[in-house]
Order: C-alpha cells, then sequence, then structure tokens
C-alpha cells in the first residue's frame, strides 16, 4: 500500500487499486469507498485527488474554487494537490491545473516537456526532462527560485518551500526555512524526497530516512527507521 496525507486525513491505495481513507471528513474528502482502477493518489487541503489506469482523474471533497473540477482530463500519468489547487501532468508532457489561482500557481499551461510535477500551498513546481525546474506561484519566501538547478531527479513541494533530489544523491532547497525544513545541504545518498508543511524527508539508498525540520509533533523522529522501500519496490 502507498499512501497520502493531507491536512487532517490520510489516504491509502492497495494493491488491487482501491483506496482506504481515513480522517477528518468533513467535506467528504474520504469517500473514496467505491474508487477503482487507481493507480496513484493525492491527498491535498480537505480533497483526495485520484489517478485511474485509464488515463482519468477523480477527486472528491472541498471545490469551492474549483479544484476537484477534473472530470474532462484525459491521458494524465500523475497528479499532485496543494492547498487549493490541483495539477495532472499529461502523457504528453503538458500539464494541466484547476482550483486557486490568485498567484498564478495553475498557469502552466504553455509548459511542456515535464516529468513531474509538485503543488505547495500556494505554488506550483514542475521537473523539466532536462533535469532543470520551473514554478510558479506565490514567491514571498522565494519558494519558486529554481531556475538556476540543475541534474534534478525528483521534486518536493512543501508549503512555503521546494525541494529537489538531484542525480549525485544530494539535495537542493529554497523557501521558508524558519523551523529549518531547508536545511539539505549536507545530505548525501538520497534516492527520495517528500515534504510536508514545515518539513522535509529524504530516504536514503541504505532504506534509512532523514528529516528536518518542523518537529513539534515527532514528524521528524525517524532515526530509528530502517529497511524503507520507495513505493513499488
Amino acid at each position: 500500500m502507498a499512501t497520502n496525507t493531507g491536512n487532517a486525513h490520510t489516504i491509502g491505495l492497495k494493491s488491487d487499486s482501491t483506496v482506504a481513507a481515513a480522517g477528518w471528513n468533513k467535506h467528504d474528502q474520504c469517500d473514496v469507498n467505491d474508487w477503482r482502477d487507481i493507480v496513484a493518489v493525492a491527498a491535498g487541503w480537505r480533497r483526495t485527488v485520484g489517478l485511474k489506469s485509464d488515463g482519468t482523474v477523480v477527486a472528491v471533497g472541498r471545490n469551492n474554487e474549483g479544484e476537484c473540477n477534473v472530470s474532462g482530463w484525459r491521458d494524465m500519468v500523475a497528479v499532485a494537490a496543494g492547498d487549493w489547487h490541483t495539477v495532472g501532468l499529461k502523457s504528453d508532457g503538458t500539464v494541466a491545473a484547476v482550483g486557486n489561482n490568485r498567484y498564478g500557481q495553475c498557469n502552466v499551461s504553455g509548459w511542456r516537456d515535464i516529468v513531474a510535477a509538485a503543488a505547495g500551498y500556494l505554488h506550483t513546481a514542475l521537473l523539466k526532462s532536462d533535469g532543470t525546474v520551473a514554478a510558479v506561484g506565490l514567491n514571498k519566501h522565494d519558494q519558486c527560485d529554481v531556475s538556476g538547478w540543475r541534474g534534478i531527479v525528483a521534486i518536493a513541494a512543501g508549503s512555503h518551500h521546494t525541494i529537489g533530489l538531484k542525480s549525485d544523491g544530494t539535495v537542493a532547497a529554497v523557501g521558508w526555512n524558519e523551523y529549518g525544513q531547508c536545511n539539505v545541504s549536507g545530505w548525501r545518498d538520497i534516492v527520495a524526497v517528500a515534504a510536508g508543511c514545515a518539513h522535509t524527508i529524504g530516504l536514503k539508498s541504505d532504506g534509512t530516512v532523514v528529516a528536518v525540520g518542523d518537529n513539534e509533533y515527532g514528524q521528524c523522529d525517524v532515526s530509528g527507521w530502517r529497511g524503507i522501500q520507495l513505493p513499488g519496490n
């Protein structure tokens, strides 16, 4: 099972392509019992997004700003959920986005050669096939200042920070750093990255995990973890 977390709910993708959900359900964001043929899930603030095997997308939950208006999407290969916007990556390397666009975080229609997408609170980061990264949206904390990044193989977005995994196993970070969530310059041998609201997680090649950032609730207490694998391994 692969998992994804929103602000107050958790989504699990099962091996039979169905989905489980637990947590806050005020906006029906956990009403996924009838979903079938799901290959990926994303959890945003008060909503859940599911990518189906046929390239279509389903969504449940808060839709005040159209963040769940994905029924017309086709040929999708990945989805990402920010707090108030949803991003979909198409098989041809183009990108679609719906939802809140106050800061231009949905202005992605002109992008090409995209291989991965990440959505933060009010910004969107996209990884290009040449290993560079582009970003749009709120840039109050420099979370979109990724134009100089090179050799990136994976990206992640927290609420106000952006993380890039380099091909050499090191990690780059920009954005809000009040809790040290961008203090990743010393990380080595990283094979995957993830970002929460104000913390950052790195999976090392030996199956151990490192974390920096806000630890008020113990979300960075991963030093004893062993044998962690990438999804599908």
